[in-house]
């Protein structure tokens, strides 16, 4: 073992005193910026407190195909890495060539007349050489020799010892032949400096194809300069950092089976977006965004038969638009949550209902006319009462089908003029205490109340649907939420859609094209049932299929406009104490408390 100390260049020649403080200058700069120490050992280089230990490749693959060095790009740890490419004189090369390629022949016509078996080493060095020859001969390729060297660092030298093994062992299934720089450790780590000085000098022969098969020597990586932390690139431990707010459109769609962490990263997409000044409203079916709504100050809106909170399905934005009739909007979007309400319609049931529609808005003094649909809007009941004055049958059918929610179980739940502004930064509208039977359609009504919000006032929002599938089942409420999903990079809003169901999302032309206007597509941990459906609407490999089939909580793979990569959704501590759902944490937080 040597040990070296830092040779600082100085100038022994002094051509004038002028000269003086500028070497004294440099000599403080080099002071400052060189290492205390280097110690060089046969098998590592020590800098400071850092170890270093320098590889080459030895032998290469006779066959390749593109990209086949992402595994050393994708090795999960620091390292500098080098090429070196010198070009060859295609002459010079061919006449060494033609006298490699007669003494193999002689080999081979040797071992022949004696009746040994031909050794396939050198049949295969015969083909190949003969095949490049004719290559080199007619212009087609050129050859190179080409070095490769590694350079892996760590501050404890057993771990480095370790990892050289490891990294050993993943070029070896590439069929690489790597070997440590023993007793060139000094060399190595200069020759993987970006200085362009090859101080080893083991190179081997490559052609142009076989070279430009070396490149890109990249991976996927999904980071921008803004946005939020969505979690760790899986392939190269890259951040993905991404702003869904620069892609064509902010909507995003999120897909996975119960407990593959969907709404554990939702949530840790509120917090991120809330501290960048996004106003978030959430529609939550299962009360899990309770914690979150409560930690950020945020309105907590239980929506049920008793709660003091209404909302009036026929509400108007009284925001005019040219070209636009909005008075034909809403009596569409009334006409969609009617018929998740009341069921079945005939075409003369449809037209009834939409001359009772007409009329009821009619009889608060609200036309086409824009300067009139600012007045007070009817409720539930105002189309109740038109429907019973209406002379046709199916008109008091309809008034009979709609009569519990006037008089009946549901009364006072949708029959009132809205008494709610949303007013803070996160509302979360909490469903739990809904029935089953009727969240769809208040999940419709809230969708529609923040639709109308947001063309009031532009401002940058997410609205955030989760369980999803409780719309998409309606093909009234899917071509509503399309026409959300449609339309919201003009208001400046960014939809994100979460299911767990997606046989029942994707069943629909409706769920598909909410999809395809969703740049930001994750797929989480998917069950069996489901796996195929995802493999052919995302056009997955058989290699992704299986790695959602087997992912753990969080992981999974994130779409961005035409790119993908395997992510781990990661959170600090104190997100994870406000955003977790764990059963048995949640527990131990509850048993601490008392």
């Amino acid at each position: 073992m040597a040990i070296f100390n830092f040779l600082k260049p100085k100038n022994k020649k002094i051509v004038n005193e002028a000269c003086m403080p500028t070497v004294a200058t440099n000599e403080k700069i080099n002071n400052s910026i060189a290492p205390k120490v280097i110690e060089t050992d046969f098998n590592y280089l020590k800098i400071d407190d850092k170890y270093y230990q320098t590889l080459f490749v030895t032998s290469y693959p006779r066959f390749v195909s593109a990209n086949w060095l992402s595994p050393l790009i994708d090795f999960t740890h620091e390292m500098n890495i080098s090429f070196f490419i010198y070009p060859v004189n295609s002459s010079d090369v061919l006449n060494q060539m033609q006298r490699k390629i007669a003494e193999m022949e002689a080999t081979v016509y040797s071992d022949a007349e004696k009746g040994k078996v031909l050794n396939p080493k050198v049949s295969a060095a015969l083909e190949d050489a003969l095949s490049i020859q004719e290559s080199l001969a007619k212009g087609v390729e050129r050859l190179f020799q080409f070095g490769l060297y590694i350079t892996i660092s760590e501050n404890n030298l057993d771990t480095l010892q370790k990892l050289s093994k490891q990294l050993i062992t993943t070029l070896g299934s590439l069929l690489l032949g790597v070997t440590p720089a023993t007793l060139q450790m000094d060399d190595g780590f200069k020759t993987t400096l970006p200085m362009g000085k090859d101080k080893i000098s083991v190179t081997h022969n490559m052609d142009t194809t076989s070279l430009a098969s070396t490149f890109p020597f990249s991976s996927a990586t999904l980071t921008q300069s803004k946005g939020i932390l969505y979690g760790i690139n899986r392939q190269n431990s890259s951040l993905v950092v991404f702003d869904r707010f620069s892609l064509e459109n902010a909507n995003e769609i999120i897909f996975g089976k119960s407990g593959s962490g969907k709404s554990y990263l939702l949530k840790l997409e509120i917090l991120r977006s809330y501290m960048f000044g996004s106003e978030v409203v959430v529609i939550d079916p299962e009360s899990e965004y309770k914690e979150v709504a409560q930690t950020l100050g945020g309105e907590y809106v239980i929506f049920s038969e008793n709660s003091s909170v209404k909302i009036n399905p026929f509400d108007m934005s009284g925001v005019y638009e040219e070209g636009e009739n909005e008075l034909g909007l809403k009596i569409l979007s009334l006409h969609a949550l009617l018929k998740i309400a009341l069921g079945e319609m005939t075409p003369v049931t449809d037209a009834i209902l939409d001359r009772a529609l007409v009329e009821t808005y009619a009889k608060c003094g609200i036309t086409q006319d824009s300067t009139t649909q600012t007045k007070e809007p009817p409720i539930m009941e105002d189309l109740y009462n038109t429907l019973l004055e209406m002379k046709e049958s199916q008109a008091a059918d309809l008034a009979l089908r709609l009569e519990r929610f006037i008089k009946g179980s549901l009364a006072g739940v949708f029959n009132q003029q809205s008494n709610f502004q949303i007013k803070n930064q996160l509302t979360v509208f909490s469903l739990r205490e809904i029935e089953d039977e009727i969240r769809p359609i208040a999940m419709h009504i809230i969708l529609d109340f923040v639709w109308t919000r947001v063309r009031k006032e532009l401002r940058k929002r997410l609205l955030i649907v989760d369980e999803a599938w409780y719309l998409m089942r309606y093909e009234d409420s899917a071509s509503f939420m399309f026409g959300i999903a449609k339309r919201a990079r003009k208001y400046y809003l960014g939809l994100t859609t979460a299911t767990q169901d997606v046989e029942d999302f994707l069943s629909t032309d409706y769920g598909k094209a909410v999809l395809s206007n969703s740049s930001i597509q994750i797929l989480l941990k998917q069950s069996a049932s489901s796996i195929d459906i995802v493999q052919k609407t995302f056009y997955l490999s058989d290699g992704e299929k299986n790695l959602l089939l087997s992912e753990g909580i969080g992981e999974g793979l994130f779409f961005a406009g035409p790119n993908h990569v395997s992510i781990q959704v990661v959170s600090a501590p104190f997100e994870h104490e406000i955003i977790t759902s764990n059963p048995e944490e949640l527990l131990k937080r509850q048993r601490a408390s008392t």
